[in-house]
């Protein structure tokens, strides 16, 4: 009898561990309940305020500027985008580098060199993709372009394909925030809602970035085995961002997104590595992988790789 008392005294005792760990190992935030790593449990111990990160990770508006911050530094850029057909090979393609140079806040590019094949262009020299003029719309520039003191440019036209353009750019590179505007998935991105985030399971851990950096990671990640109908609620299927532990700024973030309806769908991996300039945080490497159909259009199935490097202040 003693031998069975001991084996369920031994049994109650390495369930209340058990127990204590699970109450450790998690944090909650306004009905988000974070799953922590080992590392960031003991973080927490020594100060790292698991809410206070939350909130700046639900706050942050530095990765979509990033993207803003391109016009006001100059760069040498090495730009690779793929046009795929229906059986996955490549019917389109554009390969080149340029170089932005900047006076002032007015920036010019020139193209170095640049290799096409396929109907990247039509026969006047446009966009024949839906992915190539959304690319040169963000990393190109035609003539003298001059910015504001933040990197925006007006709008010298403000018809709907420019507000759907700018729609689009916010729904793909800044993930996680409602777009206005937006039918059917404007409000089905905010994952910090709660009418969103209960389709999630949500992490932090500790991690070394791709250069060595320490960093945290947050991930939200759509819970495994959701139902048809839960799954049409989200559109973010997983996001994943490094924040650098010193001063929690992002060094790089990996997301997907992919969405249905009878009018449209869309399926979007993107891969973002930041690096600093003049205090400005600045995209070093962006790749992406997409497909998207729109109702009476030819699905679209793109690729590309954009790196910049040699960065310039302006004059």
């Amino acid at each position: 009898m003693s031998g069975i008392l001991k084996h369920i005294t031994v049994t109650v005792i390495a369930s209340a561990c058990m127990l204590t760990l699970k109450a450790q190992d998690t944090a909650h935030y306004r009905g988000m309940t974070i799953n922590l790593d080992e590392v960031t449990v003991a973080a927490q111990k020594i100060g790292f305020d698991v809410n206070s990160f939350i909130k700046r990770v639900e706050d942050d508006t530095t990765f979509y500027r990033a993207f803003k911050n391109l016009r006001l530094v100059g760069f040498n850029g090495d730009n690779d985008i793929r046009i795929y057909d229906k059986k996955g090979q490549v019917q389109a393609s554009l390969k080149s580098t340029t170089t932005q140079e900047m006076k002032g806040r007015c920036r010019t590019m020139k193209v170095e060199e640049e290799k096409v094949t396929g109907d990247f262009y039509d026969k006047k020299g446009r966009y024949n993709y839906y992915t190539a003029e959304l690319y040169a719309n963000l990393f190109f520039t035609t003539g003298t372009v001059c910015v504001d003191e933040n990197g925006n440019t007006p709008e010298r036209s403000n018809g709907s394909l420019a507000k759907h353009k700018a729609q689009l750019k916010q729904l793909i590179f800044n993930p996680g925030k409602p777009v206005r505007g937006v039918p059917v998935v404007g409000n089905k991105v905010a994952i910090f809602n709660s009418d969103v985030m209960r389709y999630y399971d949500f992490s932090i851990k500790s991690e070394n970035y791709v250069n060595g950096i320490p960093c945290y990671v947050f991930t939200a990640k759509a819970k495994p085995g959701l139902s048809r109908i839960d799954r049409a609620e989200i559109v973010i299927d997983e996001l994943i961002t490094w924040f650098n532990k010193e001063n929690f700024e992002i060094v790089g973030r990996k997301y997907a997104l992919s969405y249905k309806t009878m009018l449209f769908d869309f399926n979007v991996q993107m891969n973002v590595q930041m690096t600093k300039v003049n205090d400005l945080l600045i995209p070093a490497l962006v790749t992406y992988a997409g497909s998207w159909d729109v109702a009476f259009k030819k699905r679209e199935t793109a690729a590309f790789i954009a790196k910049f490097h040699d960065f310039r202040s302006g004059n």
